[in-house]
């Protein structure tokens, strides 16, 4: 039922005298103007909210992965230009870059002396390592952002492909990109790289699914990890360095220049927004389930927190997950953390349909599976190193000079 109003026979009758509710009324008067009074020295500045602080401060330490720093810094920065305070004091927040692969480490090590309150890395899966080796020290509290793993490449090399009309599981996206020397593709070291690590598990599934047997299957991820070894880099960044600087013919056909990557669609983002140019990329997504990086905000030693710290952490999850904060992760090329497809975002990041840039993501593999997956790589790049080594030694019969 809607609202109804009250009959004119059941409206309240005014009680006492009317002296008395004259009093009344000038004492709500006089509360009205004191509240609008305050409202506007709060405007003026004179109240501890939305003013610049100059007073007590809390200090957070932030530690995120690189491609997500800048956004937390600029949400930092701008909640210190607004005087953002939680209570009563300021917030004042610094966020540090640093790969993820080298935090998950240091805070492994025994003991761990960490000199910051949160971690944003670009995966739970380094959450999980960490964990497992060192206990639960650490608490992932939200997700913040995700982005989905795709293959970008310069527009010749897509087109040779059939992008966009073309679309491809991962198995066959691989095979196409590595078969010959059609295509030099590069991705970052799945030992450093939740990228490399995350597109190499889902490559190892698609093999596993149409293989059928373990062992052909275990024989055909060994042998997209060689294709793969061959143009690997030490992270994210170095393999986004490897791609043309220019649209020149020479930074094309240079050998030592890739003309794909395994990248996260906000890499992709971040890359073709630059206007320095480098020439853009389009996007595959693979038609059997994308991986996806999440971005967990993770509380760091939780239980050694103190009060202050604490409530900090909370008011700055509170600003990241409100609509500016948002905004501002969506401005640097970070989907929602539930994965939702933005398509202006994809559009800008290289998506165009039919690729299927707006399928849900794969589920994510276990801890223990990519665990296994990581081992594997490291046997399989160890032996492919042994068998490539070269031998200096001079031919039998030869003398040196």
């Amino acid at each position: 039922m809607g609202r109804h109003s009250l009959p004119d026979d059941s409206a309240p009758r005014p009680t006492g005298s009317p002296r008395a509710r004259r009093r009344a009324l000038v004492l709500a008067t006089a509360v009205v103007v004191v509240v609008a009074a305050g409202s506007v020295v709060a405007l003026r500045g004179g109240l501890p909210f939305g003013t610049p602080c100059d007073g007590d401060s809390v200090r957070l330490k932030v530690v995120a992965s690189p491609d997500m720093a800048p956004a937390l810094t600029a949400v930092a920065d701008r909640a210190r230009e607004d005087g953002v305070r939680t209570d009563g004091k300021c917030l004042d927040v610094t966020v540090n870059a640093q790969p993820s692969s080298e935090v998950a480490d240091s805070l492994a090590q025994r003991p761990a002396d960490p000199e910051f309150q949160v971690w944003v890395p670009d995966s739970d899966l380094w959450v999980d390592r960490v964990t497992d080796e060192r206990g639960s020290s650490l608490t992932s509290v939200s997700t913040l952002a995700s982005s989905p793993i795709a293959l970008g490449a310069v527009h010749s090399a897509a087109k040779a492909l059939g992008w966009p009309g073309r679309t491809y599981s991962w198995t066959t996206l691989t095979r196409a990109a590595t078969s010959g020397s059609a295509l030099r593709l590069g991705i970052a070291d799945p030992a450093r790289s939740a990228t490399g690590l995350l597109a190499l598990a889902r490559i190892a599934a698609a093999g596993h699914k149409e293989a059928g047997s373990g062992d052909d299957a275990a024989a055909r991820t060994a042998a997209t990890a060689k294709l793969l070894n061959e143009r690997t880099t030490d992270g994210d960044a170095q393999a986004l360095s490897t791609l043309p600087r220019d649209d020149s013919g020479a930074e094309r056909d240079n050998p030592r220049r890739n003309q794909a990557l395994v990248l996260s669609e906000q890499a992709a983002y971040a890359h073709n927004i630059q206007a320095d140019g480098s020439p853009a990329l389009d996007l595959f997504y693979p038609t059997d389930g994308t991986a996806q990086l999440t971005y967990p905000y993770t509380l760091v030693d939780q239980d050694s927190l103190s009060a202050d710290e604490s409530r900090a952490a909370n008011r700055f999850l509170t600003l990241l997950d409100d609509t500016p904060g948002q905004r501002t992760l969506r401005d640097h090329g970070f989907r929602a953390g539930d994965g939702r497809a933005d398509a202006r975002l994809a559009g800008q990041a290289g998506a165009r349909a039919p690729q299927p840039y707006a399928a849900a993501p794969a589920d994510p593999p276990p801890a223990k599976e990519l665990q296994a997956l990581l081992g594997r790589w490291t046997v399989t790049v160890q032996s492919t190193r042994t068998t490539t080594a070269v031998d200096a030694s001079p031919p039998t019969g030869t003398t040196q000079s």
